[in-house]
């Protein structure tokens, strides 16, 4: 099934996604800086966790999803150091614990290991779709997190993430049911910060 058909037939899994509180929170200023930072920490856990995924899927992909697949790779490894620096910045714990919504993503990241490729394709379209779209709809983001919306919604995470429905595109499959998990997942995540990360919000 083409990308642009899931994007139609789940508008409401869509909207859930990308139009959660946690993200309207970060474009008007009211969420908490706590909340943001357990957020970002619990970010860092997934990126490796996606990075390992990735990797291995680079290296079980034909021929021509490698080079979008490579170029997703390097962008993660970056995106590690960045994590990196924002600790130093932010004193952020990355070595905090992993929250249960944080172990979810990972164990369903495991699960798409052993799916074919086709579905572990289009699953990544829709990790980083979700992603930018969601991104997308809290910019430009209050001052105090402005930057960070600019740093997901730049317009070259948007072309990769049009390589990427290109990729899936041209692999075919139906991927219905793993779309609405990673949908299910993103929500899962954004609430994981407002749970946790805000004093007194019981979400």
């Amino acid at each position: 099934m083409p990308t642009a058909d899931l994007l139609r037939d789940h508008p409401a899994g869509w909207e859930r996604a990308t139009r959660h509180p946690f993200l309207l929170g970060v474009r008007d200023g009211t969420v908490p800086a706590r909340a943001f930072d357990t957020w970002l920490a619990q970010d860092h856990h997934y990126v490796g966790d996606l990075l390992r995924f990735q990797a291995r899927l680079l290296a079980r992909a034909p021929r021509p999803a490698q080079a979008v697949l490579a170029a997703g790779t390097v962008a993660l490894v970056e995106e590690l150091a960045w994590f990196e620096e924002l600790a130093g910045r932010r004193g952020l714990d990355l070595d905090a614990p992993r929250l249960p919504a944080t172990a979810a993503y990972a164990g369903l990241l495991e699960r798409l290991d052993a799916a074919d490729v086709p579905t572990a394709v289009g699953a990544l379209w829709a990790i980083e779709r979700v992603y930018l779209d969601a991104w997308t709809a809290a910019a430009p983001g209050a001052p105090e997190y402005a930057e960070y919306v600019a740093h997901w919604t730049t317009p070259g995470f948007a072309a990769y993430v049009d390589g990427l429905a290109a990729a899936a595109d041209a692999l075919g499959g139906r991927h219905d049911d793993v779309v609405l998990t990673v949908l299910d997942a993103e929500v899962a995540f954004w609430d994981m910060a407002l749970g946790d990360g805000a004093p007194g919000d019981a979400r």
